[in-house]
């Protein structure tokens, strides 16, 4: 390496080296293109996946089905009743006589109900329904595109909670140590044998499930994990010179915390986001096929995993859905992987 090379890599900050890292790292920054790639379409499902059209030019009036809920009446029909735009005699009358309208690419929603299928359900696929439909008529490709949002959303506030409660408990144990490192640690043991399974299975039976609910009880022992691995950084670092030098200078705890260990201990939680991401699909899924997870009627990859297991003949229920939770799950592993090297001090730059 030339040594004009060596100086720019020196004038470099810590991340933009790690950044140099990851993205040496092939597969992992492919996986991460995809993955973000997969998260900005089912942000979007309602443009991509919708059984509303976008947008309606109706004898001459401009109309919005996306954002607003128009009677049945304002298209000419005979119910002052929502629209149901699947109907044959609705879309006939919104496309003749110069009306129009733009529907998205995939006229399905996430509870739409295909009525109007020309065989019984589940229905394999066809040029109405790409991937087929479930045992409820519902459009397979819709419940797999607004399934994989909730399971990210669920997963990223879930692993969003983890690091809070984790950061913070095994940044008091570490720093502090002695007696209240001792006390949180076998506190923590006792907590950490609690049955979670027996727990979600008592709570799910007492109240109504959702999935703030499942949030909650999750979160309440997923940090315990990362939470190790803090308090041994923490640990570590607190002997260091340049910790001895902020308190000789004055500095309180919180600042000392904050400013000066944290940022140097937070290799292994910037680690862990990917594996414990594919760690909370993997639950909210498990959850689902169990029938523990979110409520009745929300699209669910572990609930058509459990149709998929009731209907061995639709065999594309199970596969699509398989395939969509591997792909995800491989992604994140790739990521994680390339993100553990990046961080990694002792590769070369």
């Amino acid at each position: 390496m030339s040594s004009s090379t060596e100086t720019s890599l020196a004038t470099l900050s810590p991340a933009r080296r790690a950044w140099r890292r990851f993205a040496r790292h092939r597969l992992g920054l492919v996986s991460l293109v995809l993955f973000a790639a997969m998260v900005a379409l089912s942000l979007a499902a309602e443009l991509i996946s919708n059984d509303r059209p976008l947008l309606v030019r109706y004898q001459g009036q401009w109309y919005v089905p996306l954002l607003h809920d128009y009677p049945e009446t304002t298209f000419g029909g005979d119910f002052d009743t929502p629209t149901d735009y699947l109907d044959p005699d609705i879309r006939a009358r919104l496309t003749r006589d110069g009306n129009w309208a733009l529907y998205p690419l995939n006229p399905y929603g996430a509870r739409a109900l295909n009525y109007w299928a020309p065989g019984p359900h589940p229905a394999p696929p066809s040029a109405a329904n790409l991937l087929g439909t479930d045992d409820r008529g519902r459009d397979l490709l819709a419940q797999l595109i607004y399934g994989f949002r909730i399971s990210v959303l669920f997963a990223a506030a879930l692993t969003a909670t983890g690091v809070v409660l984790g950061v913070l408990a095994g940044a008091v144990q570490g720093y502090f140590g002695g007696r209240i490192d001792l006390t949180l640690q076998r506190l923590i043991e006792i907590w950490s044998s609690m049955p979670e399974l027996y727990l979600l299975i008592i709570f799910s039976a007492l109240f109504a499930p959702s999935v703030a609910l499942l949030l909650v009880l999750l979160s309440l022992f997923g940090w315990m994990g990362l939470a190790d691995y803090v308090r041994a950084e923490f640990l570590r670092n607190r002997q260091l010179d340049y910790v001895r030098a902020a308190r000789a200078m004055g500095l309180g705890h919180g600042a000392i915390i904050w400013r000066h260990i944290l940022p140097n201990s937070l290799t292994p939680v910037v680690t862990f986001l990917p594996f414990r991401m594919s760690a909370a699909i993997l639950a909210l899924t498990s959850l689902d096929f169990l029938g523990l997870g979110v409520p009745p009627g929300t699209p669910s990859l572990g609930e058509l995993l459990a149709q998929g297991k009731a209907n061995i003949d639709a065999w594309w229920i199970s596969l699509s859905t398989f395939g969509v939770l591997t792909l995800t799950l491989t992604l994140l592993t790739f990521m994680g992987d390339a993100l553990r090297d990046a961080l990694d001090p002792r590769k070369a730059d």
